[in-house]
């Protein structure tokens, strides 16, 4: 039967270890917070953790989502600046095509985003899979049907704008 090891020597053993991943993940400055959360929680669990799990995996994984966690309230929290900007400059607008606007409405939720996503926004097809939900073929294929779906709506939309040889006459 193994015993487990007191809480307060898996901080000293595997401490350095937690805030190494912090560190690379939220920065020096935020590490710290992380670290404490990271045991903080880790403290309270610990007493339902199998007796062969394997800790310094355990407590990096804990490390690692209270990271993010911190990152994700760092970037809500309002960033002061010396001046207050009124409004947005015009000529950093950029217009968007009404047509094309209404056309991606049109579009299927998964082929919008997909689209979106990877045209729009450059991002490759694995991180269209993994934002969207699915394989990076599906992925694929949803963008692909999305613009084949634009391109038919912008022929039709053409051929409707098109004087017919009936009307010419």
């Amino acid at each position: 039967m193994q015993t487990r090891q007191p809480f307060e020597t898996v901080v000293e053993i595997h401490g350095p270890t937690v805030l190494r991943v912090c560190r690379a993940v939220v920065g020096t400055i935020d590490a710290d917070d992380a670290w404490s959360d990271t045991f903080l929680s880790a403290m309270r669990a610990y007493p339902s953790l199998p007796d062969d799990a394997n800790v310094e995996a355990w407590l990096v994984t804990i490390a690692h989502r209270k990271s993010i966690d911190i990152g994700r309230a760092r970037s809500r929290r309002a960033v002061p600046t010396d001046t207050l900007i009124d409004r947005a400059d015009s000529k950093e607008r950029i217009e968007t095509d009404p047509d094309l606007s209404a056309a991606l409405a049109r579009l299927p939720d998964k082929q919008r985003r997909s689209v979106a996503y990877h045209y729009l926004a450059g991002l490759p097809y694995v991180d269209v899979a993994a934002i969207v939900g699915g394989t990076v073929e599906a992925a694929r294929r949803a963008a692909a049907d999305g613009i084949a779906s634009l391109r038919r709506s912008s022929t039709l939309a053409m051929l409707r704008a098109e004087p017919t040889p009936a009307d010419t006459t």
